[in-house]
């Protein structure tokens, strides 16, 4: 049932583009394992073998920090519409800090310039392998929209306020490593 590619081909781009969210797995060598879910919407395929998404302000920031101690990430597809389908991205991730001109140019490219409120990183990963498989166990659901919480969230934060979030809550996995947020001070 799991076929396994190495890069991502044009079926595989055309089921990525009409998903509605992904996930993000992520651990360090030691502690937790972190999965994440991110709106579809903040990815970007850069070609067959590269990814980016552009990674909001959250209530943590684990996939960052985990980067820092073993940079391997997945990413997460699966189906929860239209014919049943799993879609695994495996490979080495890293994070484009906000302040950084790789940042602006992916901002200004596959971004156009769109930059959610409370925008934090960006999260590249290079893939190695690509695999698909059945999907038969996730169940149907009926996509009704995408939900405005967290842009209000951040849209009614000063960017001071957002800053010490930030810091309060983003600068340190659960496990006690660094995520590297404010590393350029």
């Amino acid at each position: 049932m799991a076929k396994q590619f190495p890069s991502i081909d044009s079926r595989l781009s055309d089921f990525i583009s009409r998903q509605h969210i992904f996930f993000t797995g992520s651990a360090a060598p030691a502690g937790r394992v972190n999965v994440s879910p991110k709106p579809a919407t903040a990815l970007r395929i850069l070609g067959p073998n590269q990814v980016v998404y552009l990674d909001q302000t959250g209530s943590s920031n684990e996939t960052a920090a985990h980067l820092g101690q073993l940079n391997r990430l997945t990413i997460m597809f699966c189906a929860v519409e239209g014919p049943p389908q799993i879609l695994r991205l495996y490979g080495s991730g890293r994070v484009i800090r906000r302040e950084s001109a790789e940042y602006a140019e992916l901002l200004a490219g596959p971004f156009e310039g769109n930059e959610p409120p409370g925008a934090r990183q960006m999260i590249l990963i290079d893939i190695d392998l690509v695999q698909t498989s059945c999907g038969f166990g996730v169940p149907l659901f009926d996509y009704r929209g995408e939900r405005g919480s967290l842009d209000r969230w951040a849209d009614n934060k000063s960017p001071e306020e957002l800053e010490a979030y930030q810091r309060e809550k983003n600068q340190v996995s659960l496990d006690g490593y660094p995520t590297g947020l404010f590393a350029a001070e």
